[in-house]
């Protein structure tokens, strides 16, 4: 065989291969006959597929509305309203607070809210979230986006601007039950008051409140007699400090508590408190055995359930 004709065979192979591959490509079947016998797999495979081809029609759906209350002290002739703004989810943080901050910075840069840790310590973006006391920086944005997201101010206080509300009462009424260690006499070692694991460990539930306020504004008692009942947060508070083994003022806290029954005995353990409690604390619970210890004058831990 000449060296050309071994070229012309070379050159006819390559060109039937590579036909071939180029004929393969472009005749793509929908039906995957490589998973003929798999018919599970030939359906995900096609379910891919058409999720890729709908991904461009979904990104148009990514917007998603927000219903914020407004109000602006420096115009009190107008009424508080309710406004809406889109916001492209695929451009905005996964949080409510991400949100309002997108908002902010773009649309409108009067909005008015309190935020501060962005981790759900600080207890400064309480507001109202689809109906429930929240922090904005621990709620996630409803994904769902035939419905608004509407956000109001904490409910029952008097708003100063859009979702910031008074809390001056909330802090008097906090600052009341006196929260911090009150001794009769000074450490043993003289540096520090100490404390076993298992008292300790009593404090457990009470000490995390961030003092949010989302529990006494989701109280009704509290809506209704905010001057004489204390509410559920600075309750809570409270019987952190009756709780705490070294704090020797515990009978003095509770006759505090109990001079005017209102302040304590306001409560009607409805329990919206414990089931708004962005903490998941439980300040009902605590509330009932305070109630509990004042009245019968026994440890806590001898009375069961009650």
């Amino acid at each position: 065989m000449t060296i050309r004709s071994k070229g012309s065979q070379f050159l006819r192979h390559l060109y039937n291969r590579t036909t071939s591959f180029l004929t393969r490509n472009n005749t793509k079947s929908p039906n995957f006959p490589v998973l003929s016998d798999h018919a599970a797999a030939r359906d995900h495979a096609k379910a891919s597929v058409e999720t890729q081809r709908s991904v461009p029609q979904k990104m148009k759906s990514l917007i998603k509305e927000f219903k914020i209350y407004r109000w602006d002290p420096d115009r009190p002739i107008h009424k508080p309203y309710m406004q809406s703004f889109f916001l492209d989810l695929s451009t905005c943080g996964p949080m409510v607070l991400d949100a309002l901050q997108k908002i902010k910075a773009e649309e409108d840069s009067g909005l008015s809210y309190r935020r501060s840790c962005r981790e759900g310590i600080c207890g400064s973006c309480a507001m109202n979230i689809d109906g429930t006391n929240t922090v904005a920086c621990l709620k996630p944005i409803d994904a769902d986006t035939d419905k608004p997201t509407t956000v109001m101010p904490l409910p029952h206080m008097f708003v100063v601007k859009d979702l910031v509300v008074d809390l001056s009462n909330f802090y008097r009424q906090y600052k009341s039950i006196e929260p911090w260690l009150k001794t009769k006499k000074a450490p043993e070692d003289g540096r520090e008051y100490r404390q076993s694991p298992m008292d300790r460990k009593k404090l457990d539930g009470l000490y995390e409140c961030i003092l949010c306020a989302c529990c006494s504004t989701s109280c009704p008692s509290y809506w209704w007699n905010p001057e004489e009942f204390l509410g559920p947060a600075a309750l809570l508070h409270a019987y952190r400090w009756i709780s705490d083994s070294r704090d020797n003022f515990t009978e003095e806290r509770l006759q505090a508590l109990t001079e005017d029954e209102k302040r304590l005995y306001r409560c009607r353990s409805i329990k919206n408190c414990t089931a708004t409690c962005p903490k998941s604390l439980d300040p009902a619970t605590a509330i009932n055995k305070m109630k509990t210890k004042h009245l019968l004058s026994l440890p806590v831990q001898k009375l069961g359930g009650l």
